[in-house]
């Protein structure tokens, strides 16, 4: 078992896809998840070290709620919100994240994050 696991939700499959290739080429296990699962659920099975969020989970799902789920349960779980949009930066919800990544076709900013998140985790294991 990895010690560097990266559990990715988004609904999206072409971003889970892109998201998981990237990252097991820098050396990550991941998982991934389209959020419909409810996200404890997903956390207990994948034990995850970090957890990058996308915001926009459908119309009728947000991140910002999974999140506030996370955190309910797991206060020391490094988790990256990742989106195409800059205006969830004004959503209260969004200040229990570690970090934040604007969805992009260079995923330089997204592995930087995971790296710090896992550095974060690890010192606080």
């Amino acid at each position: 078992m990895s010690s560097k696991k990266v559990l990715v939700v988004d609904d999206e499959k072409h971003i889970r896809m892109l998201y998981q290739e990237e990252l097991e080429g820098e050396g990550y296990e991941v998982a991934t998840s389209d959020g419909e699962e409810p996200i404890l659920s997903v956390l207990e099975r994948e034990k995850p070290l970090v957890v990058v969020l996308d915001i926009k989970l459908g119309p009728n799902r947000s991140g910002l709620d999974l999140l506030q789920e996370i955190r309910g349960k797991d206060q020391v779980i490094p988790v990256i919100l990742s989106t195409a949009y800059d205006s969830f930066q004004h959503d209260l919800k969004s200040i229990a994240a570690d970090y934040y990544v604007v969805k992009s076709v260079d995923l330089a900013e997204l592995k930087s994050k995971v790296s710090l998140a896992l550095g974060k985790a690890s010192a606080g294991a």
